[in-house]
């Protein structure tokens, strides 16, 4: 399960790879801000204090060199740079600029998310992944331990199939944000065909049988016309 609430500042010239990068982000739970050149991204990242930040070292205006060197003056907010450029000394000279990550376009957005986990689990440390791994929902009521694959309702174990843990996971990931059924395809199964959506409401009623979430359903909740939402807040 990806780290909640996590806000990652997307800098690139190319509307549709900002979309497309804010697409597969999304998914996975985090928060995208946008950016399309090299100022407005430094005051998108002094005002928001992103978690993390995709620069696009070919950016009009404002290099991305330039920008991450003077992020790297106020912030040492993770930077994952993202370009074109492959060779061995434009990679050296992007991570002795402050870079966390090196991304080659083109790129696959799935591997690009992953890295993005990866460095935002590395600068948080592993303290802070040990703690993230066990989240609590509802002032207890729910608990999931993705390290371990374990849900606990009501203090009591759960025994949950690959894909009902998934579900749950990644309902988990935004509590309260509006999943489709779509959406909810391509985290647990990987693909969003259309012909697939409905078995998304057999998954649901079985976690919702297994987590006691008897009807009027609270912990998954059903959003008439889109899809599902984890009715829990997160625990402070």
């Amino acid at each position: 399960m990806t780290t909640p609430s996590a806000t990652v500042l997307v800098v690139d010239d190319e509307a549709k790879l900002r979309a497309l990068v804010r697409d597969y982000l999304e998914r996975d739970g985090y928060t995208v801000q946008e950016a399309s050149e090299g100022r407005q991204a430094l005051d998108l990242a002094r005002a928001a204090h992103p978690d993390l930040v995709i620069l696009d070292l070919g950016l009009p205006g404002l290099p991305g060199e330039e920008v991450a060197r003077l992020l790297r003056k106020t912030s040492d907010v993770p930077i994952v740079m993202l370009t074109a450029k492959a060779s061995e000394n434009d990679r050296v000279m992007g991570l002795r600029l402050g870079a966390d990550d090196y991304v080659v376009k083109p790129f696959s957005p799935r591997e690009l998310v992953a890295r993005v986990e990866a460095v935002l689990r590395r600068a948080r440390g592993p303290r802070a992944e040990a703690e993230e791994a066990a989240v609590s929902y509802g002032d207890g009521r729910l608990r999931i331990d993705a390290e371990r694959r374990e849900v606990h309702a009501d203090g009591q174990p759960v025994e949950l199939t690959r894909t009902e843990f998934d579900l749950l996971a990644a309902l988990a990931a935004r509590p309260g944000r509006a999943w489709t059924r779509m959406e909810l395809v391509g985290r647990v199964q990987g693909h969003t065909f259309e012909a697939y959506e409905r078995t998304i409401d057999v998954h649901v009623k079985n976690l919702r049988r297994k987590l006691g979430d008897t009807p009027p359903s609270t912990v998954v909740v059903t959003v008439p016309g889109v899809g599902y939402k984890l009715g829990l807040d997160k625990d402070a």
